[in-house]
């Protein structure tokens, strides 16, 4: 990590009126020394599946959401890290690129349910109709054994993240989609596309970028996931180059216009209000 990006991003954030790091995400081969990661567990693939070898009781007793082991990083200031043994659940071992083509009884369960099993969770009208955006979507296959998110200080000297990610409301989150715009110049930059908690934070980002597409995608709708951000909080991830365009070029936009200090004002006041300034 460049030093004059960590040197740069407190003044950032607090122009922003973030008080929390963003994090970065990115692959690699080398297993965190510390940190959140889910418990080992047999990935449940789709050819696994045709031979009937998977104990899917067994695979929902062991759930455990990527969200959620990225909520505790968040808290210790820590890694969360996640591979094809580490995964926490189906549906994050699919988003984060570790398998793929996703298990027919997961596309079930997502949408209209298993009969004489569930009821499912009724995020899409039809398996037909998920198995489609799934198709769509076609998550990067994991290029290193490790999904690594951590704080961005946490960062060593040859690390650099592909994606960063910011935790935010909206007030501060304003001042981070305008600012998108500025370095791209582009007014659909910012996007916000279905899919899990997890999805938002890698998979469209680099979905976008596989397309020649510099995207950054609001994320946090996830009702299963919600529980793991705070009230009203939503994702903002950028790619890692938008990133450093946005740290080295904020002292040049509205941040430093009459608007802006209006925004600050909103931000001590929701703080404020969430029991978050003193």
């Amino acid at each position: 990590m460049n030093a004059n990006i960590l040197k740069t991003l407190p003044k950032f954030l607090e122009i922003l009126g973030l008080d929390e790091e963003p994090m970065g995400l990115f692959y690699t081969d080398e297993k965190p020394v510390e940190g959140f990661s889910p418990k080992p567990m047999d990935l449940p693939t789709r050819e696994k599946e045709q031979r009937n070898e998977i104990d899917w009781q067994a695979v929902f007793s062991k759930f455990s959401c990527v969200i959620g082991h990225i909520w505790r990083a968040r808290k210790k200031k820590t890694a969360a890290y996640f591979s094809d043994e580490q995964f926490g659940c189906a549906g994050g071992a699919f988003w984060l690129g570790f398998n793929k083509p996703q298990a027919e009884t997961i596309i079930n369960y997502v949408s209209t349910g298993i009969p004489g099993w569930t009821t499912g969770e009724q995020y899409c009208e039809s398996p037909d109709a998920l198995r489609r955006i799934f198709e769509y979507v076609d998550p990067r296959s994991a290029p290193k054994k490790y999904c690594v998110i951590k704080p961005l200080s946490l960062f060593e000297d040859n690390q650099e993240p592909e994606l960063v990610v910011f935790f935010s409301r909206p007030e501060s989150l304003c001042g981070l989609h305008q600012l998108a715009a500025f370095v791209t110049n582009d007014p659909e930059v910012v996007v916000s596309p279905w899919s899990a908690g997890c999805g938002s934070l890698a998979v469209w980002p680099l979905h976008y970028l596989a397309r020649g597409e510099n995207k950054a995608v609001i994320g946090g709708w996830d009702v299963s996931a919600r529980k793991y951000f705070k009230t009203d909080e939503l994702s903002f991830t950028v790619p890692f180059q938008m990133f450093t365009e946005m740290l080295n070029r904020h002292g040049e936009s509205f941040l430093k216009a009459k608007a802006w200090p209006t925004v600050q004002k909103k931000i001590v006041r929701s703080k404020k209000a969430w029991g978050e300034n003193p």
